[in-house]
């Protein structure tokens, strides 16, 4: 199926009134917010199970991998929600459902001596958090996309994606402080007040309008993002690998703090982003794509083989800098091919990709951690990112019928 021959609807053929940072500002002030919830918890969720409740790496791949396969359960219905009811109802979902995610996070705080009911607790918040993630960032990408004009979306993904790991490399040191100062209590109560404070911010936007009209099929979506879906879960091992596992990698090599790790692969993340981020608009998303996937397959090669912290703080920030181009390269290929009034769809099977890859392979990390070190996490991360690149040289090859 060639996207070529699809009619745009007016509201998406033509040029944007204003100019794409300002239209994109208030949506990506949004998703900073939002995301924060989830950069806080990154570097010292591995640590709080591991080492705060005694629990091996298994059940820290469980913790982790349970928020991305309810998203992966929740993300077409996101997708489809925001279609038809509309971005704003489903960014305003995902925040109250992040705030109720930090209540059980608290909850969870009150069995902390029977370590096997805390995480039971911990787990269900997790997987509601990941529902909640579904809705923000699917809503948020729909409701940018809606501002700015189909022109525009390789730039669209980006920017808002700036955005939202721009909250993550600041989440890092926030959240390993806060950790160190009032333990992970500190975390639970900003994931449940966090999302509140950005619904003020949400309620003063002007709602976007519902861009289905009719019945689209499931099947169509699915025939258009498959492959550039397939190659973009297959390069997510840099994010699910990296932030899950490299805290703990800093721990076992006696490297401190444990946190520099995931803030150079966040910087390097945003770095990217705000010089290259317009590129699938320019060049192509599969070029852009392949490119970004060897830069990340040589980071995650670099910190397994890395002798001291700043190597691998040179491995993660390529890691963060061919991850932050993937996904807008891949995202690109995928949105181009579906049809117009599905973009909450398209976005949302898309991004499914993503969940379930994460949903998979964080446990199957966490057993290859456990049984071959926490090296070898990244030795494999890299070899899996490489069949990305071939994906992508795929697409490059043949770019009008590969996703159809």
């Amino acid at each position: 199926m060639s996207t070529r021959a699809l009619p745009l609807p007016a509201t998406l053929s033509r040029a944007p009134t204003r100019s794409v940072g300002a239209a994109l500002l208030p949506i990506m002030a949004i998703a900073f917010t939002a995301f924060l919830i989830t950069g806080l918890a990154m570097p010292v969720l591995p640590l709080y199970v591991h080492l705060g409740l005694g629990l091996d790496t298994t059940v820290v791949g469980a913790v982790a991998g349970s928020q991305f396969v309810a998203a992966l359960g929740s993300r077409l219905w996101a997708g489809h929600y925001a279609d038809t009811r509309g971005a704003k109802r489903a960014t305003v979902i995902g925040l109250v459902g992040a705030a109720a995610a930090g209540l059980l996070y608290l909850l969870s705080l009150r069995f902390v001596a029977t370590p096997a009911l805390a995480v039971a607790i911990l787990l269900p918040g997790r997987a509601l958090l990941g529902g909640a993630e579904s809705f923000m960032i699917t809503g948020a990408v729909s409701w940018g996309l809606a501002r700015t004009g189909r022109a525009h979306t390789g730039t669209t993904i980006a920017w808002i994606g700036a955005a939202m790991w721009g909250a993550f490399a600041l989440g890092a040191p926030l959240g390993s402080a806060l950790y160190a100062a009032a333990g992970f209590a500190a975390i639970a109560l900003a994931t449940a007040v966090l999302p509140l404070g950005t619904l003020l911010l949400v309620a003063a936007l002007r709602p976007d309008a519902p861009q289905a009209r009719g019945r689209v099929a499931l099947a169509r979506v699915l025939r258009a993002v498959w492959l550039p879906g397939s190659g973009m879960a297959l390069a997510c091992l840099a994010y699910g690998g990296l932030t899950t596992f490299i805290t703990l990698l800093f721990a076992a090599r006696d490297w401190r703090p444990e946190w520099p790790g995931v803030t150079a692969f966040a910087g390097a993340f945003i770095v990217a982003r705000v010089l290259f981020g317009r590129l699938p608009d320019r060049i192509g998303g599969a070029r852009v794509a392949l490119a970004a996937a060897v830069v990340e397959a040589a980071g995650l090669a670099l910190i397994w083989q890395a002798p001291t912290a700043a190597v691998a703080m040179v491995g993660a920030a390529l890691a963060g800098f061919g991850w932050s181009l993937v996904y807008p390269g891949f995202g690109q290929e995928a949105v181009r091919r579906a049809p117009a009034e599905s973009r909450g769809l398209a976005t949302g099977a898309f991004t499914a990709f993503l969940d379930l890859a994460l949903g998979i392979t964080s446990p199957a990390l966490g057993l290859v951690a456990s049984r071959a070190g926490i090296g070898a996490v990244f030795q494999v991360s890299a070899l899996v990112v490489l069949g990305a690149a071939a994906i992508a040289l795929r697409l490059v090859r043949a770019p009008s019928t590969a996703g159809a």
